[in-house]
């Protein structure tokens, strides 16, 4: 296990910057999740901390020790990317012993090592198939395999599930969050997917455009995001976010008017709101399907999605063209009906005209905000 560390971390090409000087500290032996859309810097990230991409200032440190100017070979991480990198013309064994046996290892250890892993990964009877003779599943557990043989510091995870089909994206989910149980090991994986954060990491790091927006646990991010982006980005289906108005704020509640007129008293701190300033409310869609609300807003059914177990409904409301409700179980409702929303104010959240959030002051079976 080892402590990732990075200080004041830019990343430069050229003139342009696209790593603005990222402070952060990762725990040893947790599982950590860089997120965020396409281009906001996760994959450089992890490049410069496996030494893949050079640093163009600042520092970084691996159990304790400044890697700044190491050697990727030399820092005590092994990576795992996207597209498994896998020799085709060698065996599943091969592959998975390959860096063992270029850093000099005899064949005993190496075999030790190789069969242990492939026992952990369920490929001890694949051990000499060659990787066409593979499922991506199966040549994505090989590149882990790989990995583990090395006996890491830390395990650095590329986008490693982006070619798989769901179905193999949950059973390699599953799979590396148990490995990662099993090893105890400090684990970096970058995805732009929030449900793999979400259901897989200790610690999330949420990054937009090449700095750090927030970093806590899953439900710490779900429950108390920082600001509108992290809100939106964390949660699925998004968080639906309406245009109001302040009409009072105090250290215990907000009151908002929404389009049409309608107020609603919400439980955050808005004492720093100035009355008649501009803000967004949050809604989240699994809050907005209850029987029972402090105060209710229309929706124009577009669509309705009936999964089974829990029915999406798409529309028009408070201003806002694609507000998604959830209800349990299967709704009657469909495209062309009006149905009334029962918001319940304990369940929203509330934006400053910055994007900042005001803090919930409510509990509502979650956690106060920090």
């Amino acid at each position: 296990m080892a402590e990732v560390e990075l200080r004041k971390a830019f990343k430069r090409y050229g003139d342009a910057e696209v790593i603005h000087g990222v402070d952060m500290k990762l725990p040893s032996g947790e599982f950590i999740v860089f997120v965020g859309p396409s281009g906001c810097g996760k994959s450089t990230l992890l490049r410069m901390i496996a030494g893949l991409e050079e640093i163009s200032e600042g520092s970084i440190h691996i159990k304790g020790r400044d890697v700044t100017t190491v050697e990727a070979v030399d820092r005590g991480i092994a990576m795992v990317f996207q597209s498994y990198a896998l020799y085709p013309h060698m065996t599943v064994g091969e592959n998975m012993g390959f860096g063992l046996r270029m850093g000099g290892a005899d064949k005993a250890e190496i075999d030790q090592k190789v069969n242990h892993a492939a026992k952990t990964l369920q490929l001890d009877k694949l051990l000499d198939r060659k990787p066409k003779n593979l499922s991506g599943g199966q040549r994505q557990r090989v590149a882990i395999g790989r990995a583990i043989v090395r006996n890491p510091d830390v395990f650095l995870f590329d986008e490693p599930l982006s070619n798989l089909d769901a179905e193999l994206r949950v059973e390699m989910r599953l799979r590396i969050a148990q490995l990662h149980n099993e090893l105890n090991a400090t684990m970096i994986y970058v995805t732009h997917d929030q449900v793999e954060a979400m259901t897989m990491a200790d610690k999330i790091v949420v990054l937009r455009a090449g700095y750090v927006e927030q970093i806590g646990s899953p439900l710490e991010l779900y429950h108390h995001p920082d600001n509108l982006f992290v809100a939106g980005f964390i949660g699925s289906p998004r968080m639906n976010f309406i245009d109001v108005t302040v009409r009072e704020g105090t250290t215990t509640q907000a009151v908002v008017e929404l389009p049409g007129g309608t107020t609603g008293t919400i439980q955050v701190d808005a004492s720093r709101a100035t009355p008649g300033s501009k803000a967004t409310l949050g809604i989240r869609p699994e809050d907005a399907g209850g029987d029972v609300g402090d105060f209710n807003l229309p929706i124009a059914v577009d669509v309705a999605e009936r999964l089974g177990g829990s029915t999406y409904l798409y529309g028009q409301c408070g201003g806002m063209e694609h507000f998604v409700v959830q209800r349990p179980g299967i709704d009657a409702s469909k495209h062309g009906d009006t149905i009334d929303l029962n918001i319940p104010a304990s369940s929203c959240y509330l934006f400053d005209s910055e994007g900042l959030a005001y803090h919930r002051t409510t509990t509502s079976g979650k956690q106060n905000a920090a």
